[in-house]
């Protein structure tokens, strides 16, 4: 079962109808779109760039509007307010809060020794510790992103194993049925992975459904699963709720969580490792 949170509004799968699940997946589209173009657009327009009719977007609207997440204007569709569906470009993640981000990488890089297996997502936090790994030697390194590949390819005997699949223009990460089967065959010891939002209502949160199901899956074939992500995603929202926080093991992290967040790491056995 999988909760998907927009701002503060929860979908969850039991119980619906088979075609709800698809119907998610377009509004959230829908929502992607609306704000590529800036925060409003036409019903045809959003017909043509998701090859349906505008009869369906309607349907579609209807749905985010009962929501409070769209407004319905003449022929068209805006934003309900700042609404954020769409995680920016990687290297614009990149350029925030760099000093945090290095840090908590040179934390992970300390817990990881050479010789060690691990998965590592995409995600502009992930970047920087692939980039802390590589005066590593022998690592066994399974991954969904291009940027990380790059990164610890030919570097000290590191074998590298790259998930296939349709690669994202957003940041240059396989995803699909593809790229999960492929993580599905490796079992490591540490699946490290960063994320868009923590709170203490929803736990740890994603901007994109397909990001959870990588997530899910790196998991699931690790023995150690770590998030690591700096202050600025505390108390923050974003489309996507991940299921089975318990699986985590723990959060690295710059500054300690407040009461809230801490209530829920520790409800879910989840340690925390701050660096200063």
């Amino acid at each position: 079962m999988v909760n998907m949170e927009f701002c503060g509004f929860q979908y969850w799968g039991r119980g619906m109808p088979k075609h709800d699940a698809i119907t998610n997946q377009r509004e959230q589209e829908i929502l992607r779109e609306v704000q590529r173009a800036g925060g409003s657009c036409r019903i045809g327009y959003l017909a043509r760039k998701l090859n349906v009719s505008d009869e369906t977007i309607r349907r579609n609207i209807k749905s985010l509007e009962a929501s409070g997440l769209v407004k319905k204007v003449h022929g068209g569709v805006s934003l309900a307010g700042l609404v954020s569906v769409v995680e920016p470009p990687l290297q614009r993640r990149m350029d925030r809060n760099t000093d945090a981000k290095k840090a908590l990488a040179s934390a992970v890089a300390d817990i990881i020794k050479n010789g060690e297996s691990l998965f590592l997502d995409v995600g502009s936090t992930t970047a920087f510790i692939a980039q802390a790994l590589q005066n590593h030697q022998d690592l066994y390194i399974v991954t969904n992103s291009t940027t990380v590949a790059q990164m610890l390819t030919g570097r000290n005997n590191n074998r590298v194993f790259l998930a296939g699949g349709e690669l994202r223009a957003l940041d240059g990460a396989a995803f699909g049925q593809d790229a999960l089967g492929f993580i599905n065959k490796f079992n490591v010891k540490y699946a490290v992975m960063s994320v868009a939002a923590i709170n203490a209502r929803s736990g740890f949160m994603l901007y994109d459904i397909e990001e959870v199901d990588v997530s899910l899956a790196a998991i699931k074939h690790a023995q150690i699963g770590i998030v690591v992500a700096d202050s600025s995603k505390y108390g923050r929202s974003a489309p996507i709720t991940m299921p089975s926080p318990q699986d985590i093991k723990l959060l690295v992290t710059d500054t300690q969580p407040d009461e809230g967040i801490s209530a829920m790491l520790a409800q879910f056995e989840i340690s925390v490792n701050v660096v200063p």
